[in-house]
């Protein structure tokens, strides 16, 4: 029973070791000048893509004048100076933009005498008090925190009552010249017609899917052959390692992924991605063949590309009889990250094309 409870305390310990907080009460005009100055990115594409209505960012603001308790953010450190928002974006920007003067304040029921004014038009008082008062509580978690422990309070902590999804907490933790391609990439016209994103409305696109699949083309590009099973872990771990490439090697990405894709669109067409079944290909999206055939794609050499250019008939058809093969049909459909059916679903393909 001893060992047990030495066990427990040491786990608790090392708990309490890792997550290394600091809270501050700041002003309105502290954040504002925060984000102004850079010191905190709201950019869009980081975190979620949906945004706060002008409406429920004058009901933030109306909470402040009547000193409503509002609950507080959650920043990263990135580098010193520099912070992330895990929790909080919408909140941060409202506060900068009524105090920048880029909305007014509309359909207030607790505090209706200010609507149809923006900061300037407040009377200086109330300027005075929302510029200078500590309204806003703000939990930073410090650069020398475990980054697992790091990923564990973006998980945990809410936005708007959703969960964070795996793809926005990599965009807040792995900030930087490497996310931006992802996104930039995220943009290819085949790419959003296979995932079905016309609008900024489709869930692919609100879920970050069209991110995540650009990311998850390098990571099992590089990965596949010794998968741990553990997507999730890896493609953090890749953003991590490469967060800060240099320009050569973002150039090379983009060469890599935009030649895959390319090439699945010239081999597969309409039916890139797409599963196989007695009734002739599924319009639905499946990242596990996906997987198999951008891998397979890149694998090609020039030479070999432009024989398959020539036979894109056999192409398809030796892709619908892969999906005779039972165990492939198990490899893109069930448990598709058990490493030995991501292995399986991607040697099929290439030996597929091969041999053709």
């Amino acid at each position: 029973m001893a060992a047990s409870e030495n066990a427990i305390i040491k786990r608790f310990e090392g708990a309490q070791d890792s997550l290394v907080l600091q809270s501050s009460d700041l002003s309105l005009e502290t954040i504002a000048k925060m984000v102004e100055n850079e010191a905190i990115d709201v950019s869009p594409h980081y975190q979620r893509r949906e945004r706060w209505k002008e409406g429920a960012q004058a009901k933030l603001i109306e909470s402040f004048l009547l000193n409503v308790p509002v609950p507080p953010v959650y920043l990263a450190e990135d580098d010193f100076g520099t912070y992330s928002v895990i929790d909080g974006k919408q909140r941060i920007t409202a506060i900068y933009c009524f105090l920048r003067d880029k909305f007014v304040l509309e359909d207030l029921e607790g505090f209706s005498e200010v609507n149809a004014l923006n900061f300037s038009g407040l009377p200086k008082p109330l300027q005075n008090a929302l510029s200078i008062r500590p309204y806003l509580r703000v939990v930073t978690l410090l650069k020398q925190t475990d980054p697992e422990l790091k990923y564990e309070v973006f998980t945990r902590l809410n936005t708007g009552g959703q969960p964070l999804l795996p793809q926005e907490i990599r965009n807040a933790l792995y900030r930087g010249q490497f996310n931006d391609l992802l996104f930039e990439l995220g943009k290819e016209k085949f790419l959003r017609k296979q995932l079905k994103i016309v609008t900024e409305k489709e869930s692919a696109y609100t879920e970050m899917l069209d991110v995540e699949m650009v990311l998850r083309f390098f990571t099992f590009r590089d990965h596949w052959g010794s998968f741990n099973g553990n997507s999730r872990r890896s493609m953090d771990d890749f953003m991590a390692k490469h967060r800060k490439s240099s320009k050569a090697t973002l150039a090379a990405f983009r060469g890599r992924f935009n030649s895959a894709l390319d090439r699945c669109q010239e081999l597969w067409g309409d039916n890139a991605f797409k599963r196989h079944t007695a009734n002739g290909f599924r319009d639905q999206f499946l990242a596990a063949i996906y997987d198999a055939q951008m891998i397979a794609a890149d694998s090609l050499s020039i030479s070999a590309f432009n024989k398959l250019r020539t036979k894109k008939a056999a192409v398809l058809n030796a892709t619908k009889a892969l999906f005779t093969d039972a165990r492939f049909e198990e490899a893109v459909r069930a448990s598709t990250n058990t490493p030995s059916r991501v292995r399986y679903r991607i040697e099929k393909v290439i030996d597929m094309l091969k041999a053709i």
